[in-house]
């Protein structure tokens, strides 16, 4: 065996805590998987796992390694998968998860257009806000926003969700526009529980500084189309994700506030429940979606 080999044996011993798990999910022994691993230690000239009664588990180094390990192993998996993807047919039900708002206005289209190229593809959506559990809920392949909690996934990054503040002409007429970030302490805000919900807008102004500002509003809540119509109904600023506002920005129901600052940006994943033997549908899928959340890719959806 070689080093790549040696190294993905260790990544599936950290996350598995276990040298027979390891020697059969490669089909070897555990002397075999013992002797890679102490080989890394050897050429490396540190010890990589600390082993007692308990189990196995990562040195300091040996955290530090397994993380760089990790991600050249999606590597690997990325660069089979390419050559993969074009050579299979896909076929079978896949079970895709997102949030609610974003399934409604970016996966379901997606999927659609995944199942127009994929005829023997049977697709199950299923949206919730809440975090849902991959395995235990049978979900094959996910798209999540923000930073990821379970490392124990296999991911792979496709872009970013910018948010927007957003308000109706005439709650401005009435109320004014605001000019710095500090001025959103006069005005109502609709504020989105699910992110925003301990009341404190965090921004960056146009010199690039962060700026946390307090906020209050009659309405909130975790629904996104709810603050969208509170705001389309003139009842104070929405912080909203760009793709949710696009068509209202576009028709004029809402315009932008404050263009020159910006809030928080969420990283946009595909999540599945293991970066190992991904299944060809779900490889698919997201060689699909891959290049499909470029710049401005709101106003494409």
């Amino acid at each position: 065996m070689d080093r790549l080999d040696a190294m993905l044996m260790f990544v599936r011993v950290v996350e598995t805590g276990s040298f027979t798990k390891v020697a059969h999910e490669f089909a070897t022994t555990q002397p075999t998987v013992t002797k890679q691993v102490a080989a890394l230690e050897s050429r490396l000239k540190v010890r990589l796992l600390n082993r007692n009664t308990r189990g196995v588990s990562p040195t300091e180094a040996g955290a530090l390694y397994y993380e760089r390990c990790k991600s050249i192993a999606a590597d690997v998996a990325e660069a089979d998968s390419v050559v993969q993807v074009r050579q299979t047919h896909v076929q079978g039900q896949l079970r895709i998860g997102s949030s609610v708002a974003f399934g409604r206005r970016v996966v379901i289209p997606l999927a659609l257009e995944f199942m127009q190229h994929n005829p023997q593809v049977q697709v199950d959506l299923s949206f919730e806000d809440r975090y849902t559990d991959l395995v235990a809920n049978g979900i094959d392949v996910a798209l999540r926003l923000g930073k990821l909690a379970d490392s124990s996934l296999g991911a792979r990054t496709l872009g970013v969700n910018p948010w927007v503040l957003v308000a109706s002409r005439t709650y401005l007429k009435k109320h004014g526009m605001p000019r710095r970030p500090s001025d959103l302490k006069e005005h109502a805000t609709l504020i989105y529980s699910s992110v925003q919900g301990n009341d404190l807008w965090r921004l960056r102004n146009a010199s690039g500084e962060a700026v946390s500002v307090p906020v209050t509003g009659r309405l909130r809540s975790n629904n996104l189309s709810a603050l969208l119509a509170a705001a389309r109904s003139h009842m104070g600023i929405a912080a909203l994700p760009r793709y949710v506002a696009h068509e209202s920005l576009q028709a004029g129901r809402v315009v932008e506030v404050l263009k020159t600052c910006r809030l928080p940006e969420q990283e946009i994943h595909a999540v599945y429940p293991s970066p190992r033997l991904v299944p060809q549908k779900v490889q698919a899928f997201i060689a699909f979606v891959q290049g499909r959340f470029g710049k401005d890719w709101w106003g494409d959806m």
